[in-house]
């Protein structure tokens, strides 16, 4: 079930890069840094708008309680090299939360290769936070044809167990397929940060979560008479939720504002 071989080559090429050059591997293909966002920048400052834009309005599909919107009270940086978005409880275009929502799509996407985010979670009942890619098609085909790679899904009330999916043409929604991942020894994703990220080749994908691979989804394992959509261009997705579906609305136990803090993101892929 799990890639390991895979997943260790391209951890021997991120530790050729972190030395100070490209990785090769001989009878492979040499892996490079191709694309990141490290979020350098004063307090306030939107995140950079060559790479990213926000979505801005509210439900998207999923009965989201929020209103995503391009204030740097909702998502900006945090003077500190991270990226910050932030669910707050208030009034504002007839919802009673705000969140944000920003993707690259039309400036960055990308067929197969390591996408790897450094991301410390929120915590609370309702709180969905994602990190994730979309079908650059997704306006002409639409969902689910365009196909989706969810690297992370989290429930804010199970601050221990973060998910990983994949949607599809016929495995979408309640039905798409995944796993779960637990963090050992009662650690909780709100705490610090890890690293979340999937290898897209062109058998399969690979989910992992610092570096720990947990589960591997390629053609073979979706249902029969269903196509595999995962061979063209996505683009990468961060976002917030407050309730939907997936985690139901908040609670009185639910403390806001809540942020989701993002070190980085990073994607790998070869040189051809």
């Amino acid at each position: 079930m799990i890639g390991t071989p895979r997943l260790l080559l391209v951890l021997s090429a991120l530790v050729a890069l972190a030395a100070g050059g490209c990785s090769s591997v001989a009878g492979t293909e040499e892996i490079v840094l191709v694309w990141s966002d490290e979020f350098d920048g004063p307090a306030g400052q939107s995140p950079d708008s060559a790479n990213w834009t926000f979505d801005i309005g509210t439900d998207w599909g999923n009965a989201q309680l929020e209103y995503d919107t391009d204030r740097p009270e909702n998502v900006s940086l945090d003077g500190l090299g991270r990226l910050a978005i932030t669910a707050r409880e208030e009034s504002y275009q007839g919802r009673d939360y705000t969140s944000g929502r920003i993707n690259t799509s039309g400036k960055y996407q990308r067929t197969r290769g390591r996408f790897e985010a450094r991301i410390k979670l929120p915590v609370g009942q309702g709180i969905w936070p994602a990190f994730w890619l979309l079908g650059a098609d997704f306006g002409t085909v639409g969902w689910p044809q365009c196909g989706e790679i969810d690297i992370m899904e989290y429930r804010g009330q199970l601050p221990s167990v973060a998910s990983g999916a994949l949607h599809g043409p016929g495995y979408s929604g309640g039905g798409a397929l995944g796993g779960y991942y637990t963090l050992p020894g009662g650690a909780n994703f709100n705490d610090d940060f890890h690293v979340f990220a999937v290898d897209w080749d062109s058998n399969s994908i690979t989910w992992s979560i610092d570096d720990q691979a947990y589960m591997t989804i390629g053609p073979s394992d979706i249902p029969q008479g269903t196509d595999w959509v995962f061979d063209h261009d996505f683009f990468i997705v961060l976002n917030v939720a407050v309730g939907g579906n997936y985690v139901g609305p908040p609670d009185q136990t639910t403390v806001f504002p809540q942020t989701m803090l993002v070190d980085y993101v990073r994607v790998y892929g070869t040189t051809s």
